[in-house]
């Protein structure tokens, strides 16, 4: 690894003269990048060619990157970038994964083309359906992220699907998500939100309820079967799959779930031999399922459980108020006895004298719960669902989220803050255990 000069220290705000400076770097060489947690970055490119995340940067344009924000600058071909503004780190790294990145991204373009000239009617049509695992911190979301941006500027659409609840790529936390890919994501604002599958499991652990869990899984993988039915483009495209770094016990089996529920193909394992070695063994019969091992960035930042939950909250916020503060939620008011608020999961499923002589009532996992509006719902966020029915609420996704900020019992009034005035789009909200403070 070399380094490209000494981090900048976060002294000043950008557009000092103190804090434009420009860095060369060598073909396949990246510049890794830690902007301040008090400071916005500017960065361009002055010459040459690169890119974040697989996405082109346009050359010669000032890109503004929000505090706190990691990425890295690669370069096939070498480039100069100019930096104005403060870094909590940076350095130059010439060893990094991306030959192989890029070699499985050929891979996949070859599978693509491949499906688009199959029949439509054949199983062949099928693009591939590439699930990215590995434990905590070690670059699923990135090596997905560039995946899907390689893709679409080849002019496929694949879908990205997101089953990392604990952070969340597509949208806030605790929940499951895809979306389709339609152009290079961009390197600040991420994941487009124009179209989103989501359904809300409302922890940032699957462990809370496991079964649930599975249940949406399942819910999303057969709504994205019907949708490729319908859609040769989308078919041929086929999807990216992104996971949790929960890789042992039942995170393991959740794992083995996903990638037979969503029919994976491709097994792409980052940065640990032992689980490379188990889903090979288990999927080794599975003759259409290729289990590949690769090295994760060098540029990996290990999050400890404090950093993860600031990050969570961050997301949320983003979701309400933009990335640049340039959204402007909306405080709204209704009586109790406009909302429907259910949890699911827990009660007994039957009661004892239900049961055989000895047998023990156990939870039910999917089971709904009316909750009653108390003092608890403070400071929650419920997502508002598109069902119809209570009974809907399991296999529908939903509409979006809304931040419960005060609960007058006098009035039997409930305020909450939403993206946008107006009425919900639906009376039933969904309750988890998703807590926001705003700062």
């Amino acid at each position: 690894m070399a380094y490209g000069g000494p981090a900048l220290a976060p002294t000043a705000p950008p557009g000092t003269s103190k804090t434009v400076r420009q860095v060369k770097l060598d073909k396949e060489c990246e510049l890794r990048v830690e902007v301040s947690p008090e400071y916005p970055l500017r960065l361009r490119v002055l010459n040459g060619t690169a890119e974040i995340f697989g996405t082109e940067i346009p050359p010669e344009i000032w890109m503004t990157f929000p505090p706190r924000l990691k990425f890295a600058v690669f370069t096939w071909y070498g480039a100069t970038i100019e930096i104005d503004g403060t870094t909590e780190t940076d350095y130059t790294a010439d060893e990094t994964p991306m030959i192989s990145y890029v070699n499985v991204h050929a891979v996949l373009d070859a599978r693509r083309n491949r499906a688009k000239a199959s029949p439509s009617d054949s199983d062949a049509s099928q693009g591939p359906r590439v699930i990215v695992v590995g434990p905590t911190d070690s670059g699923k979301s990135t090596l997905a992220r560039m995946l899907l941006s390689w893709a679409a500027k080849q002019g496929w659409k694949p879908t990205f699907v997101d089953l990392d609840i604990g952070q969340g790529s597509i949208t806030i936390p605790g929940c499951i998500s895809a979306t389709p890919i339609e152009l290079p994501i961009d390197p600040v604002e991420g994941i487009p939100l124009d179209m989103p599958l989501v359904y809300f499991h409302g922890h940032v652990t699957p462990s809370v309820n496991v079964d649930l869990y599975k249940v949406l899984v399942k819910e999303l993988a057969q709504v994205l079967e019907r949708q490729f039915a319908g859609n040769v483009e989308s078919r041929a495209s086929g999807m990216v799959i992104n996971t949790m770094g929960w890789i042992e016990g039942v995170g393991y089996e959740l794992l083995l779930h996903a990638i037979d529920t969503l029919n994976a193909t491709v097994v792409l394992v980052l940065g640990q031999e032992k689980l490379w070695s188990m889903l090979r063994d288990v999927l080794k019969n599975k003759a259409n399922v290729d289990v590949v091992k690769l090295h994760k960035s060098g540029g990996v930042v290990s999050r400890n459980a404090k950093v993860r939950q600031k990050a969570r909250a961050f997301r949320i916020r983003e979701y309400f108020y933009g990335l640049a503060n340039d959204l402007s939620p909306h405080s709204n008011i209704a009586n109790f006895s406009d909302l429907c608020i259910y949890r699911v999961g827990g009660g007994p499923q039957a009661p004892r004298s239900a049961l055989p002589v000895g047998a023990e009532p156990t939870a039910d996992p999917t089971r709904l719960i009316p909750v009653n509006i108390n003092q608890d719902l403070l400071h929650l966020v419920l997502a508002v669902s598109f069902a119809k029915e209570p009974d809907e609420i399991i296999s529908s996704n939903v509409a979006g989220f809304i931040w419960i900020t005060d609960i007058n019992f006098e009035s039997k009034k409930i305020t909450y803050l939403a993206p946008s005035a107006g009425n919900l789009p639906g009376k039933y909200l969904i309750m988890g255990s998703l807590t926001w403070y705003e700062p």
